[in-house]
């Protein structure tokens, strides 16, 4: 495709295929330009009106807006062969430049890659780009069109390219130029005689070239200019290069190393150099300081004012960030630096008023002390009209507040602001273009990097791993890592392992990195000071739990407050860097500590709140979750049964923050998951055995559905130990029957069995109706997997009879399954379906998807035992779409092993292969033995059914598994069908024949 070139850096001209495009009369030209001054953006039809008509519109103006844009489309198109430029967007127009080209964008964006590679050090490089963009201008930008607005953008455009021009020729100048460039500057001079940067540049071009005495009649030209038009003397550049020209300085005699665009002399009086030495060990922060040089490069000299505002939690290095960079950039500012430290956050002063900040940078700026005015507002209006027309970089350090910020702010875009502060300046966002840069910890290469600055880096790279563990001990965050480091570097006989040792103990790891009355505690305690007497209660509260993140309704129960007072009060520890957002999808935001605020929290708890009012605190937050997980099993597990409990207190939380949380009760749990498990760690480690406990009885609904039979085991036996402890005996009959429950799900039926009997005895002894009846479930199925099936239905019977007793529907649904799986299994089809359709009825009235899921499971089952596998397999299909709507992938690996299953039994045997591929996936990815052992058979079933060679090497691998799980009947099962294949290539087995062996 052909482009349209736009080009607007002289004459407005528009070509296509090597020829100019007609654009029609003055109107159409202007609207063209201003549309292509803002590519992709929308254009205001009244801005349009305004440019085209500044002196007053008629009343036809909209119309005739519209006309010049149609027009103009009608050229674009002819050109482009049909496709709009120019778009209607609401309240006006865009262009679309496409792949088209635009000379100006081309220009900027030169210029920019030309700046980044200068920064790099690749003068050269940076030298060619640049001359490819002042290539691109062929006369004044956007000569002969009319409008107030255009013709400010030219303006703007022609101040870009003399600073171009004068940064190309400083590159020229260190690459040994001289002699070319002073023709070439001699003229840029003449036409600008008060832009005393190039006529710096000329004055040393022809000092290098050996023509000192034009070099000093150079500056006493630009001296003249200055004092005649302007009433000033040259800046400190000029000045300080005339003194070395006299001089003869030897520096003036070769090109200086580095991407610096001129010499750096000696600053003249009254120009202001405050920066701070920048630290040696500075490292890192490339994106950061990459998005610092593209605003720089985007907005100085021009408006809106070029500003940045780097905000985090104390620590985290934003002074030294905010340092390095100014002192980066310190010479493109040549009319002075200015540096102060506001003190927003000081343990000892207040803040300094902006009257002081004043009063010290107009001193600065050579204002004598008798003509600063006493008047706040006169004094900052003083301060602008000194700035005004100078290049001067502003860094104001600590600011607490944008009131103590807004007088020392400048009035031009020729300076630039950077400011520093722990929270984010979000007032300033209404008023100023500013970029705001929320500092975190550092990254793990850039820590190890600080440290190897500090401490050495053949010492820090003996031990990755320990030095990897170091930094995420000090959080990565700097001032930790600087700590850490000089610790290091002062105690040679010490290993990085040796400082990791010590660190790991949290109860000291804030002494270690908080020497003396500073270092880490120091700033945290500023900015926990500062906060609302409820605000810091909740903060170090909320250090007193060791989960890794939580919702805003946590804090509500360790304050006892509503939730909205707690989300607020989180929200402002957000803002002051005290907290993180975890994250915002699931149910709620989720907020988290650093570590070391953590801890600090943790010790402002210790110091503050009695042993009383921690336990008590806690133990509402504990409450709370099991008010959140007893209602969510329920929605989960349907049933209506409600859990006895040991001696707990419920947090009652507000009906419509429960409904949200739990819209999706099983994606709550997921969300709360590991919070759970240290929540009943840390219920457990304090010996509050019925939280603990309760928690775990209902965190099991998540764990058995997704199958963290890890976190199962842990849960279950840190409550165990506590309940054991205490004497709570029904907690320790719960948990017994927990872990026995998990041991089944892990195939281990004699553990179980163990495990159940232990518990049934407790609960017996407690008269716990319910829990008796879930533990006599479980031995059922136990029996069952032993082939004792007369006990197990025994078991399962009088199982029934307690569920029915204690109310829960949803427990008599799972026990009427269990029979009709017994009753399939003694050949009892007839029996075994009415069971399975009496199942799912007492499924549904429980409201217990994963009830009926199951015992429609079985129906399936059963159909395949009554001869009709066609139906079977629809039966398997709604129960894959039932598991994959539930996210349960035990019940999907068993739907598809259902499919397959009915697919060789119709001697569909190529399907059946590739759908139990598919079910040993979900059942390898859930870890479950057994049944990756029955697809392995129906594997080799269907190998059979279709004449494939060696089908008994599958059935051989299930039958291993089945002997080692002590499945008595499906080993038995496997030897008899090993028998009926016979040897390798005996060709089909007919499918009726193997379908009796797992009938039998």
């Amino acid at each position: 495709m052909q482009q349209i070139a736009f080009r607007l850096l002289g004459p407005l001209d528009v070509r296509f295929g090597g020829s100019s495009l007609a654009l029609g009369g003055p109107r159409q030209r202007t609207v063209l330009t201003m549309l292509l001054l803002a590519p992709g953006r929308v254009v205001s039809v009244d801005s349009l009106i305004d440019t085209v008509w500044p002196n007053g519109a008629p009343a036809t103006a909209r119309n005739q807006i519209a006309i010049c844009v149609a027009a103009l489309r009608k050229v674009l198109r002819a050109a482009t062969g049909g496709s709009d430029l120019i778009v209607t967007a609401h309240p006006g127009y865009t262009l679309i430049a496409r792949a088209h080209r635009i000379d100006v964008v081309d220009f900027e964006e030169r210029v920019g890659r030309a700046r980044e590679a200068a920064r790099g050090g690749q003068t050269a490089e940076a030298c060619d780009i640049f001359a490819e963009a002042l290539s691109l201008w062929r006369g004044r930008a956007l000569d002969g069109v009319t409008g107030v607005r255009v013709e400010q953008e030219a303006g703007r455009l022609e101040g870009l390219r003399l600073d171009v021009h004068e940064e190309y020729a400083g590159l020229r100048l260190q690459l040994g130029h001289h002699h070319a460039l002073v023709p070439e500057l001699s003229a840029l001079v003449a036409e600008h005689p008060l832009r005393e940067q190039a006529r710096a540049h000329l004055i040393l071009a022809q000092y290098r070239s050996g023509r000192r005495a034009e070099a000093l009649a150079a500056f006493r030209e630009g001296r003249r200019f200055l004092v005649e038009e302007m009433g000033i003397e040259p800046g400190p550049v000029l000045q300080g290069l005339h003194d070395l020209v006299l001089r003869d300085s030897p520096e003036l005699t070769q090109p200086p190393a580095g991407p610096a665009p001129a010499p750096a002399p000696a600053p003249a009086p009254g120009v202001p150099c405050q920066l701070p030495v920048e630290s040696a060990s500075f490292t890192g922060r490339c994106r950061e300081l990459g998005a610092l040089e593209r605003m720089l490069d985007e907005r100085l000299g021009r408006s809106p004012l070029a500003m940045a505002a780097i905000s985090g939690i104390s620590g985290v290095g934003k002074t030294a960030l905010a340092v390095h960079w100014a002192n980066r950039i310190a010479a493109r500012f040549p009319d002075g630096q200015l540096f102060t430290d506001l003190r927003g956050y000081d343990e000892l002063d207040d803040p300094v008023s902006p009257a002081t900040t004043l009063d010290r940078f107009l001193r600065a700026l050579g204002v004598p002390a008798p003509q600063i005015p006493a008047d706040p507002g006169e004094r900052a209006a003083l301060y602008r009209s000194v700035l005004g027309g100078k290049r001067v970089l502003i860094v104001l350090d600590n600011a607490r507040s944008l009131q103590q910020i807004r007088p020392l702010l400048p009035g031009n875009g020729r300076c630039c602001v950077l400011i520093t502060g722990r929270d984010p300046m979000d007032e300033l966002l209404g008023d100023y273009a500013v970029l705001q840069i929320g500092l975190n910890a550092m990254a793990a290469d850039e820590a190890t990097a600080l440290l190897a600055g500090i401490a050495g880096g053949n010492r820090i790279g003996v031990d990755p791993a320990a030095t990897a563990r170091l930094g995420e001990l000090c959080d990565r965050l700097p001032l930790a890592l600087r700590i850490a480091g000089a610790r290091l570097a002062a105690k040679q006989h010490w290993s990085v392992r040796t400082l990791v040792s010590r660190l790991e103990d949290q109860r000291r790891r804030l002494d270690e990195l908080s020497p003396g009355e500073g270092g880490v505690r120091a700033g945290f305690r500023l900015s926990y000071r500062d906060l609302p007497p409820a605000a810091r209660k909740l903060y170090r509260r909320l250090g007193l739990l060791t989960v890794p993140d939580f919702a805003a309704w946590v804090g509500a129960a360790l304050l006892d407050t509503d939730p909205v007072e707690a989300e607020n009060l989180i929200e402002q520890f957000v803002d002051a860097q005290l907290l993180e957002v975890a994250h915002s999808s699931g149910p709620g935001i989720r907020y988290r500590f650093q570590d070391l605020l953590r801890l600090f929290a943790w010790e402002r708890a210790q110091d503050e709140e009695s042993e009383e009012e921690r336990g008590a605190a806690l133990e509402r937050a504990y409450g709370g979750w099991l008010t959140l997980a007893d209602s969510a099993r329920q929605r989960a597990y349907g049933g209506g049964h409600s859990v006895v409990y040991g001696p707990v207190r419920r947090l009652p939380l507000p009906t419509d923050l429960v409904d949200e949380l739990l819209d999706d009760p099983m994606m709550w749990f997921e969300s709360e998951r590991t919070a759970l498990a240290d929540v009943i760690g840390q219920a457990s480690g304090t010996d509050r055995s019925a939280y603990a406990w309760g928690l775990t009885v209902n965190s099991t609904t998540l764990f058995e559905a997704k199958n963290y039979l890890e976190d199962w085991r842990s849960c279950a036996e840190n409550a165990l130990a506590a309940a054991e402890r205490t004497g709570d005996r029904l907690g320790e009959a719960t948990m017994l029957r927990s872990l026995g429950t998990l041991a089944i799900y892990q195939r281990r039926y004699e553990e179980a069995r163990s495990w159940l009997l232990r518990s049934l005895t407790l609960f017996d002894a407690c008269g716990e109706v319910h829990g008796r009846a879930v533990t006599l479930r479980n031995l059922a199925l136990c029996a069952r997997f032993s082939g004792e099936l007369d006990e197990a239905a025994r078991g399962a019977r009088e199982s029934l009879e307690g569920f029915r007793q204690a109310g829960d529907t949803a427990g008599e649904s799972h026990v009427l399954g269990l029979l009709a799986q017994l009753e399939l299994e003694r050949g009892n089809v007839r029996a075994g379906m009415a069971l399975c359709t009496e199942a799912i009825a007492k499924s549904r009235e429980a409201s217990s998807v994963r009830g009926e899921t199951q015992n429609t499971y079985r129906m399936a089952e059963a159909l395949l035992r009554q001869g009709d596998p066609a139906r079977a397999q629809e039966v398997c299909y709604k129960v894959l779409e039932l598991t994959r709507e539930d996210g349960d992938r035990l019940g999907e690996a068993h739907a598809l092993r259902g499919i397959g299953e009915a697919s060789w039994r119709q001697g569909r045997t190529e399907a059946a292969q590739t759908v139990l591929r598919e079910a040993l996936e979900a059942a390898e990815e859930v870890e479950d033995r057994f049944l990756q052992a029955r697809i392995e058979a129906d594997v080799g079933f269907a190998l059979a059914v279709h004449g494939a060679s060696d089908p008994a090497s599958r059935l051989l691998a299930a039958r291993e598994v089945f002997d080692a799980l002590g499945a008595r009947i499906w080993r038995d099962r496997m030897d008899r069908a090993v028998a009926l294949v016979g040897a390798p290539d005996s060709g089909p087995v007919a499918a009726e024949e193997l379908a009796l062996i797992l009938e039998s």
